[in-house]
């Protein structure tokens, strides 16, 4: 998948979840986006939203916070600017109609959330835009991730596993998922979007396939009592989940099985020639029980017996000497 000229085929892309860690003050969010590039992420990510067309008013006390930590557009557009800047691509789930719109011109991708999958309103407007798309998967069967792909017609969908539960538990996380999403969905991105407390389950999806790995991020644990911040990497836990997802890349390789540079010595240094198993004289028929096989392959070679075997000793030999096809006549 490419987002910009990030291409998920050569290198997991790593999204630092901002959401709404900010609370509302675009100072904070500026300092979360610089923090966020300090830390070696890719991506950063916001939510975009009006409370009205996102948040029921019975619900009183979400309602409240929501607006409280809402941004303008032209805060957002800012945001953006201030990632790119850094070299950072610019996401944002968008949570209502208006606010797709309004970062079309500015993101780099959507995020689609998990609570939207089944918001087909939504998914129409994005696809309009027709930019590539991050959808998250929590509390979805397959069926529901395949419809949700299907109303979004040519548009490049990258899919994440994703438990939605705050913080979700290391018994429940099931990485095990990705491997299934990307069976369901062939030729697309697969990727982990993180709601665990700690670093290891970030690079462990890497291993398990993920080209795409969201994680949550503060600037401090404990900012607030808003639930986020609880879950989510501090910089500091940042730049190590970082570390560890590029020490996986590393680590992982590429899906072939091929003799490695620095092993090309050790091929001869590791395998087996054919010798003789004692002193023997010239003219002697080779059997058997006159043959060992010991290091290094700079002789006749296991597999190849039958070039000496029932053949004649063309000179003496002594026991251990590697024997060679003109040793014999």
């Amino acid at each position: 998948m490419r987002i910009g000229s990030f291409d998920t085929d050569e290198r997991v892309l790593v999204i630092a979840e901002i959401g709404n860690n900010h609370e509302g003050d675009a100072g904070v969010a500026r300092e979360l986006v610089e923090r966020a590039a300090d830390a070696g992420a890719d991506a950063v990510k916001f939510q975009t939203f009006r409370t009205e067309a996102f948040v029921s008013p019975s619900d009183a006390d979400r309602y409240a916070r929501m607006q409280r930590f809402e941004l303008a557009a032209a805060q957002f557009a800012e945001l953006a600017d201030v990632a790119h800047a850094r070299g950072l691509l610019f996401l944002s789930t968008a949570l209502d109609l208006d606010s797709v719109d309004a970062l079309a011109p500015i993101v780099d991708a959507y995020k689609i959330a998990s609570g939207d999958i089944t918001f087909f309103p939504l998914l129409s407007r994005v696809a309009a835009v027709g930019k590539p798309v991050v959808l998250s998967t929590g509390t979805s069967e397959p069926a529901e991730i395949v419809r949700a792909v299907d109303a979004l017609p040519g548009i490049d969908v990258a899919v994440l596993h994703c438990v939605s539960s705050y913080p979700a538990s290391d018994e429940e996380i099931n990485l095990r998922a990705i491997g299934v999403l990307a069976k369901l969905l062939p030729g697309r991105a697969i990727g982990y979007s993180d709601h665990t407390v700690g670093l290891d389950a970030a690079p462990l999806a890497v291993a398990c396939g993920a080209r795409i790995v969201e994680k949550h991020f503060t600037l401090d644990r404990k900012f607030s009592d808003f639930r986020d911040h609880a879950l989510s990497a501090d910089p500091e836990a940042m730049h190590e989940v970082v570390r560890r997802i590029r020490a996986a890349e590393t680590l992982l390789g590429n899906p072939a099985k091929e003799v490695q540079p620095s092993e090309v010595d050790a091929h001869v240094a590791l395998r087996r020639s054919i010798a003789a198993a004692r002193g023997l004289d010239a003219g002697h028929v080779l059997v058997e029980h006159d043959l060992v096989w010991t290091r290094p392959a700079d002789a006749l070679q296991p597999g190849q017996e039958s070039l000496v075997l029932g053949r004649a000793l063309r000179r003496a030999v002594v026991a251990g000497e590697h024997l060679h096809s003109d040793d014999v006549v």
